[in-house]
C-alpha cells in the first residue's frame, strides 16, 4: 500500500516516539469533529509544541526551516498565489522551477492546502517549513497593493497613527540640492513617519535604531535586549526624506551625503525627554543612519538592581569607597560599562567630593556632577580634557574610555596622586585588561601601584516571566557545562515565546560581571609579566567567579537561559574543556 505524504509523516512521529498513538487518534478524532489544522490540534492539546513540531517536520522532510525574513522573493512568484489564498492557508510562494513552485508552509501536513493550490496554479507543490510568524511579516510585505498602502502599515502597527497623507514619490536623482532636501524633510507625512520609528524604538525598550538603505525600499531594525529585530520596511522613495529629516533634528549638514556625521538631539514622548545619538554613515547604495537611545526612565544607576552576584557587588563597593586608585570595567560595545561607572558614581557621590567626568558624549546628566563631553574635532580629546580637569581640584574622575597610552598615563598618574579615577576598556575578560594595558605601553609596575580592580561586563536577556517554563537537562550535557548533577538530570527554565515578549522568550536584561581585585599574588604575577591564563588561574583559585560561572547560576536560579550564557561569554571559559 502507498503512503501518503501525511500518512508517512504520522507514522514516522510514531515510530520515533516523537508522538503516541493513541494522542495522534484523539488529535485525528478532534479533527474530523471540528476541522482544522492537525498541526494546530497537535498543539493546542499539549501533545508537542510548535518549535518541536517544526523541527520534527524539518528532519523528516528533509528540508531545513527557512527564515522568510533573509529571502528575497521574486514578485512574479508572488502573483501566482492571491493574498487572500496566502492568508487563508499561511503559506507563501518562494520560487519557481520548472513545473514545481516551491511552497512555505506553517502547516506542511496541511493536504487539502497543497492539493487547492496545486488545481489553482496548475504546478506541482513543493513545500518547505517555516514559522507562523515568518509568515505573517512575509504577507505583510510582500501583499500590498503600492508603496502608500506599505507605509500605511507601518503607521498602524504603531501608536498615533491617525490621519497621514502620503508624499508623492520621488526618486533619490530628483533630490539632490539642499533646498529640496530641506523642504522634503519638512514635510508632514516624512515628520510622522520619522517621529513614528523613533517612537517604537522607545516603546520596544531598544538600545539602537538602524536605517539601512537597500535596493528597493528602507530596512528598519530594532536592537532589543542585544538582538536586532526587523520591522516593517517603508519603499526606497522614502530613505532621502527619512534620513533628511533626521539629520535636520541633529543639526546636521542635510546637503552632505559623501563624509560620515555624527550628532544628537532630545524628543519628548509621552511626557518624558528622551536623547538620541545618531550617526549617519555613507555607503554604496545610500546613507546608513545608526540612532542609539539613551532613555533615562529605562537607565538603572542602582548597584544593587544591576543584577550583579553579592561577591562581585561587595567587591565593588569596597574597591569604590578607597580614596585613590583605578577601577576599570571591560566589555565590548553595548554590554552596559557606563552604566555601571554611572551606578558606582551615584553610590560615592556626595557634597564632600569634587566629581567631573569627560565623556564621548555625555549619556546621562547626573546633579551634583561635572560633566564634560569631549570634542576630538576642536582639540578637546580625552586627554586634553584630563590635564584640565586635573587642575580642578578633583576627587572623583570618570573618564568615558581609554583608548591611547596618552590618555591612560594621565589616568594612572592621577590615581597614584590620590585621585579616584573610573574608566572602560575594550578587552573581552578582567585579566586580558592585564595584557591590554601593556600592550598599550602601561609598565606593569605602575599598574600594580594605581589600580584596584578590574571587572568583565556582559548583558544577558532574561527568561519572560509571562511564558517562562521549566525542562530537564541531561546530566552529562549538564556536566559538560561545569553543573554538579550527580548522575540526574537538572532542571533548568526557558522562554515558550508570546506576545509580551514578541515571541522570543526573553524579556529584559541583567548584567554579569567577573571581578579581579589585585591582591598581592596578582600583583606578583603581574610584576613578572605572567601570561593572561597564569593571572585567571591564579585569580580563580582565590575565588573569582568567571562570567560563564556567573552566568550558569543565573540559568540554575531561572533568570536566563543556557544557551544565552553560552551566546555570550567567552569560549575560553568552557568549563568543560578544562
Amino acid at each position: 500500500m502507498i503512503l501518503s505524504l501525511k500518512e508517512k509523516i504520522l507514522k514516522i512521529f510514531v515510530d520515533k516516539n516523537l508522538l503516541k498513538e493513541a494522542d495522534l487518534k484523539t488529535a485525528l478524532k478532534a479533527q474530523r469533529e471540528k476541522g482544522g489544522s492537525l498541526s494546530d490540534i497537535l498543539v493546542e492539546m499539549g501533545f508537542i509544541s510548535r518549535d518541536e513540531l517544526m523541527v520534527a517536520l524539518s528532519q523528516e522532510l528533509g528540508i531545513p526551516p527557512i527564515n522568510l525574513s533573509r529571502y528575497k522573493i521574486d514578485p512574479n512568484v508572488i502573483k501566482l498565489i492571491s493574498k487572500k489564498i496566502a492568508k487563508r492557508y499561511q503559506i507563501m510562494p518562494i520560487s519557481k522551477m520548472s513545473n514545481t513552485l516551491v511552497v512555505a508552509m506553517v502547516d506542511p501536513l496541511n493536504i487539502f492546502a497543497i492539493d487547492d493550490i496545486k488545481a489553482m496554479t496548475g504546478f506541482n507543490i513543493s513545500p518547505i517549513i517555516t514559522t507562523d510568524r515568518n509568515i505573517k511579516e512575509a504577507i505583510n510585505q510582500y501583499y500590498e497593493d503600492s508603496a502608500y498602502t506599505a507605509i500605511e502599515k507601518i503607521v498602524d502597527d504603531m501608536k498615533d497613527s491617525g490621519g497621514i497623507s502620503m508624499i508623492e514619490e520621488r526618486s533619490s536623482q530628483d533630490l539632490e540640492s539642499a533646498s529640496q532636501l530641506a523642504n522634503v524633510a519638512q514635510d508632514a507625512p516624512v515628520v510622522k513617519i520619522t517621529n513614528l520609528i523613533l517612537a517604537e524604538g522607545v516603546n520596544c525598550r531598544s538600545s539602537d535604531i538602524l536605517i539601512e538603505p537597500l535596493d528597493n525600499e528602507v530596512r528598519v531594525r530594532y536592537r532589543v535586549d542585544g538582538v536586532l529585530q526587523d520591522a516593517k520596511r517603508p519603499p526606497k522613495a522614502f530613505h532621502n526624506p527619512i534620513v533628511s529629516r533626521l539629520k535636520v533634528m541633529a543639526s546636521l549638514d542635510i546637503a552632505e551625503r559623501r563624509l560620515p556625521q555624527d550628532g544628537r538631539f532630545k524628543v519628548r514622548l509621552h511626557g518624558r525627554e528622551v536623547d538620541f545619538r545618531i550617526s549617519v554613515l555613507p555607503s554604496s547604495k545610500g546613507e546608513k543612519v545608526a540612532l542609539r537611545i539613551l532613555d533615562k526612565s529605562q537607565a538603572t544607576l542602582d548597584l544593587d538592581k544591576l543584577g550583579f552576584d553579592k561577591k562581585s557587588l561587595e567587591e565593588i563597593r569596597k574597591g569604590a569607597m578607597k580614596p585613590h586608585g583605578m577601577i576599570l570595567i571591560c566589555g565590548p560595545t553595548g554590554c552596559g560599562k557606563t552604566t555601571t561607572l554611572y551606578s558606582i558614581l551615584e553610590y560615592i557621590n556626595s557634597p564632600e567630593d569634587n566629581v567631573i567626568t569627560v565623556e564621548d558624549p555625555v549619556e546621562y546628566i547626573i546633579d551634583g556632577i561635572n560633566q564634560v563631553t569631549a570634542r576630538p574635532s576642536i582639540g578637546l580629546t580625552f586627554a586634553s580634557a584630563l590635564r584640565s580637569i586635573l587642575r580642578q581640584d578633583p576627587d572623583i574622575i570618570m573618564i568615558g574610555e581609554i583608548r591611547d597610552f596618552e590618555t591612560v598615563d594621565i589616568a594612572i598618574k592621577a590615581a597614584l596622586t590620590g585621585h579616584l579615577v573610573l574608566s572602560t576598556l575594550h578587552t573581552t575578560t578582567a585579566p586580558g585588561s592585564v595584557t591590554r594595558l601593556i600592550n598599550m605601553g602601561v609598565e606593569p609596575f605602575l599598574m600594580t601601584s594605581s589600580i584596584i580592580l578590574v571587572g568583565a561586563q556582559r548583558l544577558v536577556r532574561k527568561i519572560c516571566a509571562n511564558c517562562k517554563e521549566p525542562y530537564e537537562l541531561d546530566a552529562e550535557i549538564a556536566e559538560s557545562y561545569g553543573i554538579k548533577a550527580l548522575g540526574k538530570k537538572v532542571t533548568l527554565y526557558k522562554g515558550k515565546g508570546c506576545e509580551v515578549c514578541r515571541k522570543t522568550g526573553y524579556k529584559g536584561r541583567v548584567a554579569l560581571i567577573e571581578i579581579l581585585t589585585l591582591t598581592p599574588k596578582i600583583k606578583e604575577l603581574i610584576l613578572k609579566s605572567a601570561q593572561e591564563y597564569e593571572i585567571s588561574d591564579t585569580a580563580r583559585a582565590e575565588g573569582m567567579r568567571t562570567l560563564r560561572e556567573n552566568g550558569i547560576a543565573l540559568a540554575l536560579d531561572g533568570i536566563t537561559t543556557l544557551d544565552e550564557v553560552v551566546r555570550v561569554t567567552v569560549g575560553d571559559q568552557d568549563l568543560g574543556a578544562e
